[in-house]
């Protein structure tokens, strides 16, 4: 799945979440998503969390198939910035 279909999978749950912080997962070379607020955007831009990780994994993530934090404990996901941003996340995923 390219990183743009994430983007707009992912928009309608953003949108009902009152999330109110910006996170970006950057996927690398696949690309990254930013979240702020209620919008989503595949234009890398500043977030005050930033979560790294393949874009393997970031599918297996949305899905619920990766459980964030035996990935983050394992180093499949890194995590820069605000930990507090990462851990709302689950709100949205």
């Amino acid at each position: 799945m390219a990183i743009q279909d994430i983007a707009e999978k992912m928009t309608a749950k953003v949108a009902s979440a009152g999330f109110e912080r910006s996170v970006k997962f950057d996927t690398g070379a696949d690309g990254v998503i930013v979240i702020d607020g209620a919008t989503v955007s595949t234009t890398d831009g500043p977030a005050d969390c930033t979560i790294k990780l393949s874009l393997d994994d970031f599918e297996q993530l949305i899905s619920g198939d990766l459980n964030p934090t035996s990935a983050f404990m394992t180093g499949r996901i890194k995590i820069e910035g605000d930990m507090t941003v990462a851990m709302a996340l689950s709100q949205l995923l």
